[in-house]
């Protein structure tokens, strides 16, 4: 059985959400997308694959690390492209410049 590749990232805010409550957080999951097959009397799709659906989130990426690693998962780390916020005020689009 060939071993599956997970990936270990920071989940991206949705574009139906305003704050960022669930970027903070770092989530393992399976990578691969093999191994799915098409039910022709459901239409839903399904995999023999269990670790497909694992999906772990960790407070910080040296746990995460340390989970992939204590269970001999073949993993990769995607780095987070953390934002800048520019603090702008209300006021400041009244005030005259030079």
């Amino acid at each position: 059985m060939k071993k599956s590749k997970f990936l270990i990232f920071k989940p991206p805010k949705s574009a139906m959400q305003s704050g960022l409550n669930k970027t903070k957080k770092w989530c393992l999951c399976n990578n691969e997308i093999n191994e799915t097959f098409m039910s022709s009397k459901f239409c839903w799709i399904g995999s023999a694959n269990p670790e497909k659906q694992i999906k772990l989130y960790f407070d910080n990426l040296q746990s995460a690390e340390d989970f992939a690693k204590k269970n001999k998962y073949d993993y990769e780390v995607q780095k987070s492209n953390d934002r800048s916020v520019i603090k702008k005020s209300y006021s400041e689009n009244f005030v005259k410049k030079n």
